[in-house]
């Protein structure tokens, strides 16, 4: 598969999947990066491995219509032949034409076990905020496909682990986010087997 990640930050997700490639675990390529923030992590990630990047976000592009805006998405996706789309903390809404022409090839990784702790706003370190505050004993990541909703998707994979009594956001952060370096890159394995 030629894979593209979206991502606006440090793109750790992103490097974990790129080892993945790198160790002969995944079978597909990184043939693309777009991001929405060209000063961020995950476009030094891309540099540093000769990965092709494209900058598209609403600033750069302002005078388009909806329309022509996802239309310079689904140019650059089209032109690496991209057959999934993997979302790496990218921080804006998949535009629908995007959504359209890739249903059921965009996934997303959330650090929370959905439908609980998602939908707007619901990202990085306020989704273990509001889990700590809610009191729950359980917390973990789900990943999902990407449908028009925030986090609202069909689930394809969850993975759980302990809330403790003496976590804050951000050592329950650390918890989940080394269960998403380690399963994220697997579900994208079993997809490869779907064969797009």
């Amino acid at each position: 598969m030629n894979i593209c990640i979206f991502a606006s930050g440090t793109g750790s997700n992103f490097n974990a999947i790129l080892k993945a490639v790198k160790s002969k675990k995944l079978n597909s390529k990184i043939s693309l990066l777009i991001s929405n923030n060209p000063e961020c992590g995950a476009v030094n990630i891309a540099k540093n491995n000769n990965i092709d990047f494209e900058n598209i976000n609403r600033k750069k592009y302002s005078e388009l219509t909806d329309k022509q805006y996802s239309g310079v998405f689904l140019k650059a996706l089209k032109k690496h032949d991209i057959d999934l789309i993997v979302l790496c903390g990218y921080m804006k809404m998949i535009e629908k034409e995007v959504l359209k022409k890739y249903k059921n090839r965009i996934i997303n990784i959330h650090p929370a076990l959905l439908p609980s702790f998602g939908g707007k706003g619901m990202y990085g370190i306020n989704v273990h905020k509001a889990v700590i505050a809610a009191g729950v004993k359980v917390s973990g990541i789900t990943i999902h496909y990407v449908n028009e909703n925030y986090d609202e998707g069909k689930i394809i994979f969850q993975k759980c682990c302990e809330v403790k009594e003496d976590d804050d956001e951000y050592s329950l952060q650390k918890r989940v986010l080394k269960l998403e370096h380690r399963y994220y890159w697997e579900v994208v394995r079993s997809l490869e087997n779907l064969g797009f």
